[in-house]
């Protein structure tokens, strides 16, 4: 299915501080996580989802999740080293981000001619290969309810609680969120981390 998109989880993993954060000054930090003693050899910087139309994927990720559109542009791609279309195919590349500007991104690229063969219905359950972006939001509630109505997107659970085992011995991370398709196909679990 989504072979070229990558998982992204540092868009809201409860205490991943952004490159030159530190967990004191993350509004996201819970306990157990502790900023590295060094910093890492790499920063999970973008996912690029291969998308039908860009135009059905900004309407819910920049319209609903609120991501900046921060470059647009056509290129030509060749068939190789991004092993999708044909040598030489024009192509559309837009890439957004959240409130990082160097890790969260988000890209979305389009074939425009030749276009990709559209590959019918997305598979509406998930398998080996696939995967779950996880997006943590202001009110995920409202985003929830917004995103249901984006043409294209299936819901498949509405926003509810969820409470998942806190790290070595701390209290429970609680989130209420829900679970989405997105035009393409692509898993999103919106959600909002509760601190009471």
């Amino acid at each position: 299915m989504k072979k070229l998109a990558l998982l992204a989880l540092m868009a809201c993993a409860p205490g991943m501080a952004s490159a030159g954060q530190s967990e004191s000054d993350d509004q996201t930090a819970s306990p157990g996580v502790a900023a590295p003693d060094e910093r890492s050899p790499t920063d999970f910087r973008r996912s690029t989802l291969i998308v039908r139309d860009i135009d059905a994927s900004l309407a819910l990720y920049r319209d609903v999740l609120g991501f900046s559109v921060n470059y647009d542009t056509e290129v030509t791609t060749s068939g190789v080293a991004l092993p999708a279309g044909e040598p030489g195919a024009r192509a559309r590349l837009v890439l957004a981000n959240a409130n990082d500007p160097w890790i969260g991104w988000i890209g979305f690229m389009q074939w425009l001619e030749p276009a990709l063969p559209d590959p019918g219905p997305y598979p509406t359950r998930l398998g080996i290969g696939d995967h779950v972006m996880i997006m943590n939001t202001d009110d995920a509630e409202a985003r929830c309810a917004a995103a249901a109505e984006v043409p294209g997107v299936t819901m498949t659970a509405p926003a509810r609680m969820q409470e998942y085992p806190g790290r070595d011995g701390a209290p429970p991370i609680r989130v209420i969120g829900c679970n989405i398709f997105d035009p393409d196909g692509n898993l999103i679990e919106i959600n909002q981390l509760l601190r009471e």
